[in-house]
């Protein structure tokens, strides 16, 4: 809300937007759908739809639509997400209250966060552009499957898109973005990310959080400089687009800890687990099952203890899903793009990738059923169902 309110004065001030009637103005700040966490929505891009008389008019298949898109968000959120918080919480609190985590403690903690958070706010995201597009209205593309970024440059590129475009229009242009040499365009990066940081919280953890996201910026930048200069390729094939992929989602899922963690501290007793400061160890229960294999196990420096966050097969089973759902599976959007319920603000105007034919909406009877699941599921979350992680910033 408070970005828009910037957009909307800056715009005005630049003579970008002529329109200054007062209703059309209280129109564009109360539109509900997106005033809580998203997506960051500009005048010129909403007002004209307003004006269009065919929003006024019922279209079944419109309403199909937001209402696939809406229950669908909704089960991202209190099946999955919430689903993910289990595993998520109590291990950032046992940190907070400095507890020693294990190895895989820690790493159960870290990725239920970064998949958490992931499925929270594309799920409100997805539930906003669902309600939207109810009255007629598109707005902006929020995620675009950011875990599956090959590089740090590309995932903000996929995550909260509108924010990166907000951070970009208001923030780093005017700085002076890359017109004045590459020591200026890594400065003006690096303040960008910080005060995006920042803004999530007045506190270190956000700062470090927008700092680290500045770094691994500049190290992207700076090695696509370096690469082009030697004659080096990107990285192909299959197993250079793995490492590349794996080594984004690891940094992002790093700096998800300072960005979760309530203190300094807490985050780097986690990342300190991760690294394996507090030694390997797997649950005490599999000491039996792996009989006389343990006792090699224990030479190699991998202990069997009880772990009070890390049980074994549920937090690996419900992890993994979530895990392939991201890498694997088409983002909402793209399933429902026959109807375009979007606004497309991708850079150059690129278009998301299709998906296979059956996993593309159609208003039939075998999307009603997966529709009615989904909301049979999400009903029967709902008493564990906590709010929106995002709705606190």
């Amino acid at each position: 809300y408070t970005f828009q309110q910037i957009a909307y004065l800056v715009d005005v001030y630049h003579g970008k937007i002529r329109d200054h009637d007062f209703l059309n103005y209280c129109l564009f700040v109360t539109f509900f759908p997106r005033l809580m966490q998203g997506p960051i929505v500009y005048y010129d891009e909403i007002m004209p739809q307003f004006a269009q008389k065919e929003i006024f008019r019922f279209n079944p298949r419109m309403v199909a639509a937001g209402i696939t898109i809406f229950f669908f968000g909704l089960f991202k959120k209190v099946v999955i997400a919430d689903g993910l918080a289990v595993y998520a919480t109590p291990v950032f609190e046992a940190a907070r209250h400095q507890y020693v985590l294990s190895f895989l403690e820690a790493w159960q903690g870290a990725l239920a966060y970064t998949l958490q958070i992931y499925f929270d706010f594309s799920g409100y995201s997805d539930m906003a552009i669902g309600l939207a597009y109810l009255f007629g209205i598109r707005i902006p593309l929020n995620f675009n499957s950011p875990y599956k970024s090959l590089n740090v440059i590309d995932f903000w590129r996929r995550w909260h898109m509108s924010l990166s475009r907000f951070l970009r229009d208001y923030l780093y242009i005017p700085l002076g973005g890359n017109r004045k040499g590459e020591a200026k365009r890594f400065a003006n990066l690096m303040l960008t990310m910080l005060l995006g940081g920042l803004w999530h919280g007045a506190a270190w953890t956000f700062v470090l959080w927008g700092g680290l996201h500045g770094v691994f910026l500049v190290l992207n930048h700076g090695w696509i400089k370096i690469r082009q200069r030697l004659g080096f390729q990107a990285a192909g094939g299959w197993f250079g687009r793995l490492f590349a992929g794996t080594l984004t989602f690891l940094a992002v899922t790093v700096a998800w800890v300072f960005f979760r963690a309530d203190s300094v501290s807490s985050a780097l007793r986690m990342l300190g687990s991760m690294a394996g400061l507090n030694g390997f160890a797997l649950p005490e229960k599999y000491l039996e099952k792996f009989g006389p294999l343990a006792a090699q196990l224990k030479l190699w420096g991998i202990d069997f203890q009880a772990m009070h966050y890390f049980e074994g097969s549920n937090e690996v089973i419900y992890i993994s899903i979530a895990l392939l759902i991201v890498w694997l599976a088409p983002n909402v959007q793209q399933m429902m793009d026959l109807c375009t319920p979007y606004l497309n603000i991708m850079a150059k105007g690129k278009k998301l990738p299709e998906p296979p034919v059956w996993l593309t909406w159609q208003p039939s009877l075998r999307w009603t059923i997966v529709l009615i699941l989904c909301v049979l599921a999400s009903v029967l979350s709902l008493s564990r169902a906590s709010e929106f992680l995002y709705f606190q910033f």
